[in-house]
Formats: C-alpha cells, sequence, structure tokens
C-alpha cells in the first residue's frame, strides 16, 4: 500500500511577480522584497461533503506531462546546458535572460539547490534573450555560447560571471559589452581569439537569435521561466524551490490508500514521542476522534514520524510536526475530515490536534497548543493530550518559516511508539 504517485501539487505560474517579463514592459532594478508563499498546496479535488460521517479520501493521482511538454521539456544533451546527474529524480529546465535582474538571483537559488540535493536535481539552461526589453540579452547569450565553444565548463564560468557582475556590464553600450566581454573571457583564461571569433560567427548569432524567437512561439512570459520534470513551473524563490524538491521526494514515503480501521474506540492508547530535546507522552482520544487517532497511530508503527523536525514552531501558542518533508506542505498521501466536539475545546496548553487547510484536509501534520486557543475551536481536530513531559514540549525550538527570517534548524522527532493500555 506504500509509494507511488498521491499527492497532487497545485502549482501557480512564476510570471508576473518576480521575473522580467518577455512584452515591453518597465525594467525591475532590484530583488523583490516580499517572499511568495510556496505555491504547492494541498489538493482541493474531490473534497468531502460537509456534514456528513467522517470520511478518508487517498489524493488523487498526479497528471503526467502532455506530449507536447514532453517534445519541449525534455532536456537534449546535444544542445541544452546540463548541470547535475543524468538519472536525478528532479530536472528543472530555466528559461533565462543574463540581463534580467531577477534571473541572477534565481540562478543563485539553483546552485544553492545543486549543492544541497547533488544526488536528486540536474539544472538544465536554456537562453531566452529578451531582446525588446535588454539590449545586451543577445549579447551575452552569445558570449556564454562562445565560451561553451571551449568546453562545458568554460559556458558555466561565463554564465556565472555574466550574473555576477550584471550591475556592472548592463550599463555599458553594445560596443562597450564586447570589448568588456573579450577582456573577461581571456581573464576567465580561455581563448580570446577563438572567442572573439566564435562570439561573432553567424552559427551562434543564428542560435541566440531563434532562441528568443522560440521562447516567444512557446509562449513563455518572461524570466525566469522553470519547468520541473516536464509539467511543474516553480517560482524561483529558495523557499518555493526546495518545497517542490521536498514534495516530490516525499512521494516514496506517501501510501496510496487510506489506513484500515483498526482502533478500538473504547480502548486506552499512549504515544511516547521521543525527541532530540526529550522525551513526552500523550494519551490519545480514540472515544472522540477515532479517525485522526488510526491514522496517527498507523504513521506511528509503519515509520512515518522517524526523524522528522517540528518545522514550525511559535511562542505562546503550538508546536507543529509530522511532515516528513519539513516545508509544511507534506501529507501521508491521504486526507481525511474533521472529528470535533463542543465539549473538548482549545482552553489550555497540551493539547495535541491536527493540522489542515480546511476541515476535508487532515493528513500526519499536527500540532501541540502552549496556551488556551479559542479561535480554533470547531475548525481542527483535537485527538490527545500531553500527560507527561509538556516541559520538553516547552523547549522545543521556535521556528516560523513565515518570519522571512534565516531559520535555526527544527528539533528532531526520533520516533513515536505506540502503547495499548
Amino acid at each position: 500500500m506504500k509509494k507511488l504517485i498521491p499527492i497532487l501539487l497545485v502549482l501557480t505560474l512564476s510570471g508576473v511577480l518576480g521575473a522580467c517579463l518577455s512584452g515591453a514592459q518597465p525594467e525591475a532594478t532590484e530583488a523583490p522584497t516580499a517572499t511568495p508563499e510556496p505555491s504547492i498546496q494541498i489538493p482541493t479535488e474531490n473534497p468531502l461533503d460537509a456534514g456528513e460521517e467522517p470520511t478518508c479520501i487517498a489524493n488523487p493521482p498526479l497528471p503526467t506531462p502532455s506530449a507536447e511538454d514532453l517534445s519541449v521539456f525534455t532536456p537534449d544533451p546535444e544542445q541544452d546546458w546540463i548541470k547535475g546527474p543524468d538519472d536525478a529524480a528532479i530536472t528543472i529546465i530555466e528559461y533565462a535572460d543574463f540581463q534580467c535582474p531577477y534571473c541572477s538571483f534565481a540562478s543563485q537559488n539553483l546552485q544553492s539547490l545543486l549543492e544541497k540535493y547533488p544526488e536528486d536535481v540536474r539544472v538544465v539552461y536554456r537562453h531566452f534573450p529578451l531582446a525588446s526589453i535588454h539590449d545586451k540579452a543577445i549579447p551575452a547569450a552569445q558570449a556564454a555560447e562562445a565560451a561553451g565553444r571551449q568546453g562545458e565548463d568554460a559556458f558555466w564560468d561565463m554564465h556565472d560571471l555574466l550574473y555576477e557582475t550584471q550591475a556592472e556590464w548592463s550599463e555599458l553600450s553594445v560596443e562597450e559589452f564586447v570589448s568588456w566581454v573579450s577582456d573577461a573571457a581571456a581573464d576567465l583564461g580561455l581563448d580570446r581569439t577563438q572567442f572573439e571569433a566564435e562570439y561573432s560567427s553567424q552559427e551562434i548569432v543564428d542560435l541566440t537569435q531563434a532562441a528568443w524567437i522560440e521562447g516567444q512561439e512557446l509562449g513563455i512570459p518572461g524570466t525566469p521561466y522553470l519547468k520541473v520534470n516536464s509539467l511543474f513551473e516553480p517560482q524561483a524563490t529558495a523557499q518555493d524551490l526546495t518545497v517542490h524538491v521536498e514534495m516530490i521526494k516525499l512521494i516514496d514515503q506517501q501510501f496510496t490508500a487510506c489506513p484500515p480501521m483498526t482502533v478500538d474506540p473504547d480502548a486506552s492508547y499512549q504515544a511516547i514521542v521521543e525527541t532530540e530535546k526529550g522525551n513526552f507522552v500523550i494519551d490519545l482520544f480514540p472515544d472522540v476522534a477515532p479517525m485522526a487517532v488510526n491514522s496517527f497511530i498507523f504513521l506511528a508503527e509503519n515509520g512515518w514520524f522517524d526523524g522528522i523536525t517540528f518545522h514550525r514552531v511559535l511562542d505562546g501558542f503550538m508546536a507543529q510536526t509530522g511532515d516528513p518533508s519539513g516545508t509544511g506542505y507534506g501529507n501521508p498521501g491521504y486526507r481525511f475530515s474533521n472529528e470535533t466536539s463542543p465539549e473538548l475545546v482549545f482552553d489550555r496548553e497540551g493539547l495535541v490536534a491536527m493540522a489542515n487547510v480546511g476541515p476535508d484536509s487532515n493528513g500526519s501534520q499536527f500540532f501541540i497548543t502552549y496556551d488556551a486557543a479559542p479561535d480554533l475551536n470547531g475548525g481542527y481536530t483535537i485527538f490527545g493530550e500531553i500527560v507527561e513531559g509538556m516541559d520538553v514540549v516547552r523547549n522545543i525550538t521556535l521556528r516560523d518559516p513565515q518570519s522571512g527570517e534565516d531559520l535555526p534548524p527544527g528539533d528532531t522527532l526520533i520516533t513515536i511508539t505506540i502503547e495499548r493500555q
């Protein structure tokens, strides 16, 4: 019942926020200050009907790339510039313009991604020089291609240099740029005579001109434009890229169906939670929330929680975990509806409840309250309570993914052991 493809990634186009548009639009001169939320969301297809008995359903299957997308967005080792292993599970195709400020930031984020996931990710670079708004977009693409004629490493060296020095050469005239980039090629250790000949060759001129035309014909809205596994279109922020990679990696851990209902509503169950800060014990409430308790036990006994992190911990509010991806977007491959009771409310610390983005989206993520939270009443399933070790829970490292700050590593949840009393 484990594995396969039960998660749907609902994605938004990177288009206008943090991009250089392909039409004649005003050019941005700085990186956007706001970081958008990651674009992967918990599935919303086939919602459970409100008011019905609590129900569990498996996630719908992933969509598959169209034949047209596969023909365009499949890497071509003969023509594309590629970094990363050939057998990487995740291929990111990037259409970019060396004079686009946002592409410079995207380049840094993609390089960081390659360093973080050296076995899982490969990046394919394709030119989309926005000649309508950037006067040196095509000349810069020519420079990278000319460098590439002296070796793949030479292409990437020129690629990196053009982005790192973008502010310097963007202010030059086209004539000044030609002189500047020839000097830069020599500084990189390239054969200057060969570089200059390749730069102005008809083959490279035609190739870069064609890239501008082909990008428009494909309908690419701007740069940077990314395509993941011929299907998904993430934003180029570090957060969004990491979410996509982690969610794709999570697929192999997910389940293809809801767990069998084996919990006894009349029995007593405890969960011993081992963390790097110490242990705590949860009394589970199978009589009030049998579906949530059944899922929690199933996941614990199948190792879902082993080695994961407390990814969101807010002072005075709650500590949240249950997502092996660590992104806050992961689920176990199925989702179920709320089980709430007017007699059981968020009136104290130590309550354990399911996290969700709506009444029918419970999965594996859960949280522990640090105080009363009456605003949550009726919207979240309370399925347990801390009976030992609340001091351990209070000591979990604070971590707010939405703060926009560099975050400390989340504390590790080592394992959960279930005991029937």
